[in-house]
């Protein structure tokens, strides 16, 4: 347990976004399920606010809070493997680095993030969307069970055949229901090698680069999951000087089968003509994996919105050349999801996470380095996604969520009709809230904080 007044709890409040300056009362770092039931029973006996800290790799900042109670797992790490079973079981604080180094001595995988220091808690229990989304679905598509402190201070292991409707919540509905310690999924033969694209394009073909890709997924294999990225070329080595700083589009995506077959099948992505640089190569898994990482290093600032989209046509693709050629930091970008597949194959009432009907969904990240331009930063995300809105029949993906500053109206958009079944779980294992620094879903029960 660390005060302030403790060597170590300068270093153990602060998360990976810059932004984010809060200072606990308490922080328990926990090495085991009994230290968070211990903690989750002293939050509610003594009515302190909590958070709940799995990787700390928290772009919203609700892993940690000021004057209440953090419940820190990141010294839970434990992971197994089950080769047999091509299944794996991880503690919540592991990383995704973490799970794909273990999950990797087998030539296994289960779908994950971009970013290797991004922690598996957060973003499975938020869907989590990754390079592997239209060959084998979400992460929380993959979960076979999860174990979960309740708020009562209670121990559930929940899955399809126990505790069901918990399962159902807590695949794409956030930390609302308890803490999770731990979660089990199901593995897919992916790697170790994989052949990997990524292709930096000068802006005047973003909108040639932008429709290839739509075209590309509606016609070619769901091995391929593309993300486009309209920004500025980032200075460094790997990209030519002259370059540096101007309007890009870049094309990254992962091939999930055999690394040879990959290499012809992303062609078409690498041979739209005019390309700055083309770093794709054959690489293993692990290496694709964390080619994100030194983007987003620890400690700078970090804003991130999203909305769902109907597709891209002329006047969308307008409307996000515009809003990258305004961001205020060279380090921002537009991102463009391509969806379907695995992922959309799934019924919106199957899980919490809902409706998955969108084509495309875009990611709006602002990241920075001066306090001093926060304010510029956080309007120019805020007001790409209001004007997005237009072309969006609705929903977001919650884990890029800002701050959450719409509130209700946010969160029951994103659920669509599952919120009121999600309404009904939160009345039943957390009636006042006790969870609610998290994509929250407020309980109708009278005694709520």
């Amino acid at each position: 347990m660390l005060r302030p007044d403790d060597t170590d709890y300068e270093q153990a409040r602060k998360v990976w976004n810059g932004l984010i300056d809060k200072h606990p009362a308490l922080i328990a770092r926990c090495a085991g399920i009994g230290d968070v039931i211990d903690s989750v029973n002293f939050a509610r006996e003594h009515k302190l606010l909590l958070a709940v800290r799995g990787g700390g790799h928290n772009v919203a900042g609700n892993a940690v809070c000021d004057g209440g109670l953090v419940i820190d797992l990141s010294p839970m790490k434990g992971i197994r493997v089950d080769p047999e079973r091509s299944s794996v079981r991880a503690e919540s604080g592991a990383t995704l680095g973490d799970l794909d180094r273990e999950t990797q001595i087998f030539g296994l995988a289960t779908p994950m993030g971009v970013v290797s220091e991004t922690g598996i808690a957060g973003l499975t229990l938020g869907g989590g969307i990754g390079w592997l989304r239209r060959k084998h679905g979400l992460s929380s598509d993959n979960l076979l069970s999860v174990d979960v402190v309740t708020a009562d201070g209670g121990f559930l292991t929940a899955s399809e055949t126990e505790n069901a409707d918990l399962f159902w919540g807590v695949r794409g509905g956030g930390g609302n229901f308890g803490v999770v310690t731990s979660f089990e999924y199901r593995l897919n033969p992916v790697g170790p090698e994989v052949m990997f694209c990524f292709v930096l394009y000068p802006r005047e073909k973003a909108k040639e680069v932008l429709s290839f890709c739509q075209q590309y997924v509606a016609e070619d294999s769901e091995e391929v999951s593309p993300l486009a990225m309209v920004g500025r070329v980032p200075p460094v080595e790997m990209f030519p000087k002259s370059w540096h700083g101007e309007p890009m589009v870049a094309v990254a995506a992962m091939y999930a089968g055999d690394a040879e077959k990959g290499e012809r099948a992303l062609r078409p992505l690498r041979d739209l003509g005019g390309a700055i640089a083309d770093l794709s190569a054959r690489m293993p898994y692990t290496v694709a994996q964390s080619g994100f990482d030194e983007d987003y290093p620890d400690g700078w600032r970090y804003y991130w919105k999203s909305q769902n989209i109907r597709g891209l046509n002329d006047e969308v693709i307008e409307r996000l050349l515009i809003h990258a050629e305004a961001a205020p930091s060279d380090h921002s970008t537009v991102d463009v999801w391509y969806q379907g597949g695995a992922m959309n194959r799934i019924e919106a009432s199957k899980s919490a996470f809902g409706d998955r009907s969108a084509p495309i969904w875009i990611g709006v990240e602002a990241n920075w380095e001066d306090a001093q331009d926060d304010e510029a930063n956080i309007a120019w995300v805020r007001e790409c996604v209001a004007d997005m809105r237009r072309f969006s029949g609705g929903g977001a993906y919650l884990n890029f969520a800002g701050f959450f500053e719409e509130g209700d109206r946010l969160i029951q958009e994103a659920f669509g009709e599952n919120h009121k079944r999600l309404v009904d779980l939160k009345n039943k294992y957390d009636p006042t809230n006790l969870f609610r620094l998290n994509q929250n879903i407020k309980p109708t029960a009278s005694e709520v904080h």
